[in-house]
């Protein structure tokens, strides 16, 4: 059986000693843990913290694509509220005019004008013209009451148009300060590993790239100016972008940018697409339904590749596992293999 018998305590010089011992065994292994790790779990956490921040950057782009197509909306009614308003005062501008010359005739019944006029006849021959006059005058009103209609639906549709607009660039605002401040995370955790560190995580990020890169040309037949040579499988577009897409290796990732000399991964492809004549939605999410879904075994080379369950990256297939795509911030249009990302599905276009 232990024994409950209290121990008997240490000095107060001999607990000084040893905490301090104690507390510098610690510090040293947790630093010596951490000379073993840090470089990974940093590289881990910054990839996270891209991988978050594109989600985010898809998000931005698919409300600044909104916040564009509610300000032509409200131009839009705005003009058409404008031109309805001055019909508006044209209308009873006139209906105005009516109305004076009837005042000057006085608003005698017609029985007791005619039974007061010197000239039946001629009282008959204008109560014809009044007829007319208030007929038009009727269908004026009519036309004045449905222009009101109008109008004030208008309105209340610009104003609408106008709310839904302030909460788009609220939202806009609000992916801004979340990319940023994911950006600034991440940045502040590569600040804390050595020059060493970081260059050997960029080397070895590269040197994957050009692999990728050696592939994907090796798959396509590589011409003499380093693009690829593409064998006719996919589409004659689908081609076109994958070729004017290969011009831009190297070039920056930037949220939010769509070229032609920075790019994020739908402004890539979008820009890719748009040189062969091919007008792309702005978000990744758009752009899984602007062709023909196909499979990774029927995938040829220009086709766009989705990847992630929320289809938040996207990029052009290159031939032979390979895809050209805009990975994140901090890196370049590069090429890299089919499954380092969670495929879903590729698009034919054209």
């Amino acid at each position: 059986m232990a024994s409950h018998r209290r121990p008997k305590q240490p000095s107060r010089a001999r607990v000084t000693v040893f905490g301090a011992t104690a507390a510098a065994t610690v510090a040293l292994s947790s630093q010596a843990a951490q000379a073993a790790e840090t470089k990974e779990q940093v590289q881990e956490r910054v990839d996270q913290l891209h991988e978050e921040a594109a989600i985010a950057t898809e998000e931005y782009n698919g409300a600044k694509e909104r916040e564009g197509q509610l300000q032509e909306e409200v131009e839009t009614l705005q003009d058409s509220a404008a031109r309805g308003q001055e019909e508006l005062n044209e209308l009873r501008s006139g209906l105005g005019s009516i109305a004076a010359a009837q005042y000057r005739t006085g608003g005698l019944d017609p029985s007791v004008q005619l039974f007061l006029s010197g000239d039946p006849d001629a009282y008959l021959e204008r109560a014809s013209t009044l007829n007319q006059i208030t007929g038009k005058q009727a269908e004026t009103l009519q036309l004045i009451e449905a222009k009101q209609r109008t109008l004030a639906q208008q309105r209340e549709e610009a104003t609408e148009k106008l709310a839904e607009l302030e909460d788009t660039r609220d939202e806009l605002k609000d992916r801004k300060d979340t990319i940023q401040g994911k950006l600034n995370e991440a940045q502040s955790l590569l600040n804390q590993l050595t020059e060493e560190e970081r260059a050997a995580i960029a080397a070895a990020e590269a040197q994957e790239a050009a692999a990728a890169q050696a592939e994907a040309e090796r798959a396509n037949r590589s011409g003499s100016d380093g693009r690829p040579v593409l064998d006719g499988t996919g589409s004659s577009r689908g081609q076109s972008a994958l070729a004017a897409g290969a011009t831009k290796v190297g070039s920056p990732y930037v949220w939010g940018a769509t070229g032609p000399n920075s790019f994020d991964c739908s402004g890539f492809t979008t820009w890719s697409f748009a040189q062969a004549g091919v007008q792309l939605p702005r978000t990744s999410q758009a752009q899984a339904n602007a062709g023909m879904r196909v499979t990774e075994s029927q995938l040829a080379p220009g086709d766009i590749v989705l990847f992630y369950g929320d289809l938040h990256h996207v990029g052009i297939y290159a031939g032979n596992g390979q895809v050209l795509h805009a990975p994140g911030t901090g890196k370049y249009v590069e090429y890299t293999g089919l499954h380092t990302m969670p495929f879903q599905f590729g698009v034919r276009v054209g």
